[in-house]
């Protein structure tokens, strides 16, 4: 099942997308819905939903297959698309180096030694980033000349848990989506080469578009992953590349810290990176950036300078 946020009378509306491509309005849908599900999807908010488990997307998947009986709660294909979740509760956790060709592209670009770390490599980017598909990815030419992109697998957390066990880390997995890592380069490496300033503008979050249910992908460690500007093909990989796969990184992620409903994990990102390129290749104004993952979709944004 496919999930979304549009914008609907300048409100944030959570829907399901149907087979038709049009969008089934959660809230107005479940209005005879009893018990604690029902006041989850009436919440109509994608973070209500999601914090309703099991029993709210049981509940969800019943309105979904009776959707023409609630024709009067449907909004077009074309709604405006929002971030999944608009303002996420936290900030969203990244995961950094987890592909090897990336890291050794890395290593060429920088002409340093990088290598594979025994653990795991995190980071955060702040809500303040989170950028809608069609919204526009920013860029402050006072601060970076070095913008750059990342596409990455995304991964929805749905159930609370702390030091959550590899064998236990998928039952925590709402779902899946695309998350563009924009990175300033420049301001990555003169603040220490430390992730957080680098890869927390305004605008460096673009996320969307929209929450593939865990149920409807086939297997996230065997999907194509990659990365188009103006329509040249940047960044093509396979999510069988990671060299930390989810089950570690949520592991390692949660030893000694909850991770709840509603955090998002952004995965790493394959070879392919701007900075890498011979001579580098970096976001201008005007351009236009796509992410697409199979069995999600495409995740597409245009570049601004302010």
């Amino acid at each position: 099942m496919q999930l979304a946020t549009i914008s609907a009378d300048g409100r944030p509306v959570c829907v399901a997308i149907l087979g038709n491509g049009k969008m089934l309005d959660i809230a107005a849908a479940a209005k005879d819905v009893p018990g604690p599900e029902g006041d989850a999807l009436r919440a109509g908010s994608m973070q209500a939903l999601i914090e309703g488990g099991a029993e709210a997307l049981k509940a969800l998947n019943g309105l979904v297959a009776n959707a023409d009986a609630h024709a009067g709660a449907q909004y077009p294909a074309d709604s405006v698309l929002m971030a999944p979740i608009p303002v996420p509760r936290k900030n969203v956790f990244c995961v950094g180096r987890n592909y090897a060709e990336h890291i050794a592209e890395g290593e060429r670009a920088q002409n340093v030694k990088i290598g594979v770390t025994e653990h795991p490599v995190f980071f955060t980017k702040p809500a303040t980033a989170v950028v809608p598909p069609n919204g526009d990815v920013l860029i402050f030419p006072s601060v970076s000349e070095a913008i750059d992109y990342e596409v990455e697998l995304a991964v929805v957390i749905g159930k609370a848990g702390r030091n959550i066990s590899k064998a236990d880390a998928f039952d925590h997995i709402f779902g899946y989506t695309i998350l563009n890592d924009i990175t300033a380069r420049d301001v990555q490496r003169r603040h220490g080469g430390q992730y957080f300033k680098g890869k927390a503008l305004d605008g460096s979050c673009p996320i969307g578009p929209w929450i593939v249910t865990a149920d409807a992908l086939s297997d996230p460690h065997n999907i194509s992953i990659g990365l188009t500007v103006n329509g040249d093909q940047r960044q093509n990989g396979k999510t069988s590349d990671m060299i930390f796969d989810i089950p570690t990184l949520i592991a390692s992620l949660s030893e000694g810290l909850t991770l709840e409903p509603g955090d998002i994990i952004a995965t790493g990102t394959p070879s392919g990176v701007g900075y890498a390129m011979d001579p580098p290749s970096f976001l201008k104004a005007g351009d236009t950036v796509v992410c697409e993952i199979s069995e999600i979709g495409a995740l597409t944004n245009t570049v601004r300078a302010v």
